[in-house]
């Protein structure tokens, strides 16, 4: 019995030595100077818990692209490619007066028989920030996506970082993205 107890309380030792440091920095104690900035700037950037942070939807009617080649349209003999979105994802941090997000888009891209394998192609995709009906962020990027030499099925992914919104953005913030014609202008 006298043994059991030893041995339990050696191995609390053993386990409590584990946990210890000796180190000044693992205590938040450092000389240096740049370690203060760090830790200022760990204040103002708290990441946000993604329970927080606005869902991602896709756009009803814009998560496929199709293009057509030699004017044609609806056609599926003259379809070049077709770009579809699919999951989607988003991270977001908060500083003083901010909710800065990056938002990730998963997609596949398919050749059609009037495409050309191992071409790259820009397609316009609308990333908008809507609070009801209040718009606090928009911005259409021509993301260009590379079809398979191979004339497989191609995947990608579409990230736009810093898409800031108001820190006290109200609990209705919905993140959209979605394909749109046009040319690649920022609105606000």
């Amino acid at each position: 019995m006298t043994v059991r107890r030893f041995l339990g309380i050696s191995l609390l030792a053993v386990v409590a030595g584990c946990n210890q440091t000796d180190k000044p920095a693992d205590l938040g104690v450092t000389s240096d100077p740049s370690g203060v900035q760090a830790a200022a700037q760990q204040q103002t950037q708290v990441a946000v818990i993604q329970g927080s942070c606005p869902q991602v939807f896709l756009r009803d009617g814009t998560s496929v692209l199709q293009r057509y080649g030699k004017g044609a349209k609806d056609d599926p003999q003259n379809l070049a490619y077709q770009v579809t979105l699919a999951d989607t994802t988003r991270q977001c941090v908060l500083n003083e007066s901010q909710l800065v997000m990056t938002v990730m888009v998963q997609g596949r891209v398919v050749i059609g028989p009037a495409g050309a394998p191992g071409t790259t192609v820009n397609v316009p995709i609308r990333v908008a920030v809507l609070d009801g009906t209040n718009s606090l962020y928009s911005q259409l990027v021509q993301f260009p996506i590379t079809i398979p030499a191979d004339g497989s099925a191609g995947q990608f992914i579409f990230t736009q970082g810093n898409v800031a919104v108001p820190g006290g953005s109200g609990s209705f913030t919905k993140v959209y993205v979605g394909f749109e014609e046009g040319s690649a202008k920022k609105k606000k």
